[in-house]
């Protein structure tokens, strides 16, 4: 197992660099960092408000954080500062308007009750990622797969045990999102835990309805910012595998960690604990049938063996209703949690995409800008050689024409004959481009020779009427990229802090609930052990009092024991030969 203490990148000793400052200490980046909106900002001082797992279960962190002004009823019973707990008190088959019938969660928040379909919750999730791109969005259970539908068919969506674990894991979502010290602020989830809203109508309605179709051409601290600049259309976007040229170390080695993270939970952890788990069931079935069996044949014996046989019976049944238990416990207090973590590595591998995808958008808003400022010196050189080049033909063209003061005789006659001389200055006119007049048009050729004349227009643009114009409009694209570039920086100063401290966040997080994990782990063992213990110490007081067998000689005082559990084992040899 690798040692991931020395590489954690989450850590958060008291020697390390601040998160806001470390994250974008390798970034070269002058521009400040933009104005966060006030209901969208992760304070890298904010408390932990980590929910150790189970949800329901004790040494959870009350809140600490209190509010003044809220936004509504819910809003401020989530920051009264009690220990409060969100809790699905049920699940029930319902086909209120719908065709085909579906299992509606009821949610209880206070004093207040709602009612979700597992569609719904998904879509609650789906729009906090789009609101908050820069923050870790807890999980929901995963879908049913093909192979279950296969398997069970129409029975799939009725699987109690689907529904109970469905029921447990977005009772765990909600709590995460009611103690995440800024999601725990955002109306729509307020709205999501009232059950006076329909909530088709929240998600019709802003600030859903205001999300933009691509997140990368929108502020970071608030997408449905309806006053940004028009420069983020400039941005360009990027794919998550485009290299970057300057990495951030400290952004690397968040991947490098994550990425082991999420192979050793989705890898060893999750297979072993799946097959642990079906072979402590598959133990527990057949003392189940081991009990029964037990049970059944005590009824044929008399005497002190069959109340012997009777309270082993119970022992193996007490055995199977132990185990049973004790599997309940390892798969809601082991199995789910460690399986909604390989759901978080996912998530942020997802989340540093996007900080990856920023720093990429950022370092092609400058090539492209380094490159239309190199094409306007071009333009500018070709300006100034075609002013210089208009000037020289200038003083020719004058030169030229200016008339002598005594021109020869022979030339006399000969500039008389060819009729006046055009004055020194008037300008030259280029017969008309179009057809001769003398030439006689084909019948239907009208309308190809007016074409053709209107192609011959556009091809034959003037060079200096191209050149100026291209000189303006790559000052003005310049002058849009520079705007762009200096969001593009404000976007990944923001994205790189604001990641980051949730990160450390995160990881403070995991620690407590791992910890709580492993605490219910061995707790669960114990008291399997006690049981069983019990169990097996009253059926080995029946046990001993059936008596010896009656050809069984006495023991001497100088015979050694029987080597094995107890001297008192029997030989099966001697009892099938009547000694």
């Amino acid at each position: 197992m690798d040692n991931f203490e020395d590489e954690n990148p989450f850590e958060t000793d008291a020697d390390r660099v601040p998160s806001e400052t470390s994250s974008t200490s390798k970034v070269n980046i002058s521009a400040p960092s933009s104005p966060p909106h006030p209901a969208r900002v992760l304070s890298p001082t904010s408390p932990a408000l980590s929910r150790p797992f189970p949800s329901s279960g004790t040494n959870r962190h009350p809140q600490t954080t209190y509010k003044s002004d809220f936004c509504c009823g819910r809003d401020q019973w989530l920051h009264s500062g009690e220990d409060l707990e969100i809790l699905i008190t049920d699940a029930q088959k319902t086909s209120l308007n719908s065709n085909t019938p579906y299992i509606t969660y009821i949610i209880r928040a206070g004093n207040a009750e709602a009612r979700h379909r597992y569609s719904e919750f998904e879509s609650l999730r789906s729009s906090l990622v789009k609101l908050y791109p820069t923050l870790i969005i807890p999980p929901i259970p995963s879908k049913q797969t093909i192979g279950d539908y296969a398997t069970k068919q129409a029975k799939a969506k009725d699987d109690a045990a689907m529904i109970a674990r469905r029921k447990r894991m977005l009772q765990t979502f909600l709590n995460r999102i009611a103690r995440h010290p800024i999601l725990s602020n955002e109306h729509v989830f307020h709205r999501f835990l009232d059950g006076e809203v329909s909530w088709a109508e929240v998600l019709h309605s802003p600030p859903l309805s205001l999300l933009p179709k691509n997140t990368l051409k929108a502020p970071s601290h608030n997408p449905t910012d309806q006053n940004a600049s028009s420069a983020y259309a400039a941005l360009p976007n990027p794919s998550a595998t485009h290299p970057l040229r300057n990495p951030d170390q400290r952004s690397v080695d968040s991947e490098i960690f994550t990425n082991k993270f999420a192979n050793h939970l989705s890898g060893p952890m999750e297979k072993v604990t799946r097959r642990t788990l079906k072979r402590w069931s598959e133990n527990a079935q057949d003392y189940s049938e081991l009990g029964a069996a037990l049970n059944g044949f005590s009824l044929n014996e008399s005497g002190a063996l069959a109340a012997a046989m009777e309270k082993t019976g119970q022992a193996v049944d007490a055995t199977y209703m132990s185990t049973t238990r004790l599997l309940q416990e390892l798969e809601q207090n082991f199995s789910e949690p460690l399986h909604e973590y390989a759901q978080f590595a996912a998530i942020i591998k997802k989340l540093l995409a996007y900080r990856h995808q920023k720093h990429v958008q950022y370092e092609m808003t400058q090539d492209t800008l380094e490159n239309k400022r190199e094409q306007l010196e071009e333009y500018e050189k070709s300006e100034r050689e075609a002013k210089r080049l208009d000037e020289a033909l200038s003083k020719g063209r004058v030169n030229g024409l200016r008339t002598p003061s005594s021109p020869p005789e022979g030339e006399e006659g000969q500039s008389q004959t060819q009729g006046e001389v055009e004055e020194p200055g008037s300008a030259y006119l280029p017969p008309h481009p179009g057809p001769s007049p003398y030439k006689r048009r084909a019948p239907g050729m009208g309308f190809l020779n007016a074409l053709s004349y209107t192609l011959h227009g556009m091809m034959d643009v003037d060079p200096e009427t191209a050149r100026r114009s291209g000189i303006s409009k790559t000052r003005e694209t310049i002058s849009q990229l520079e705007d762009a570039l200096h969001l593009s920086a404000q976007d990944l100063k923001y994205s790189s802090s604001t990641i980051q401290a949730d990160l450390d966040r995160f990881q403070r997080q995991k620690v407590a609930d791992l910890r709580e994990m492993t605490i219910s782990m061995a707790r669960v063992h114990r008291d399997w052990c006690k049981k069983n213990l019990e169990a097996w110490q009253a059926a080995k007081k029946e046990i001993e009092k059936i008596p010896d067998h009656p050809n069984k000689r006495p023991p001497s005082p100088d015979a050694r024991p029987v080597p094995g559990p107890s001297g008192l084992r029997r030989d099966s040899t001697a009892t099938v030969n009547g000694r």
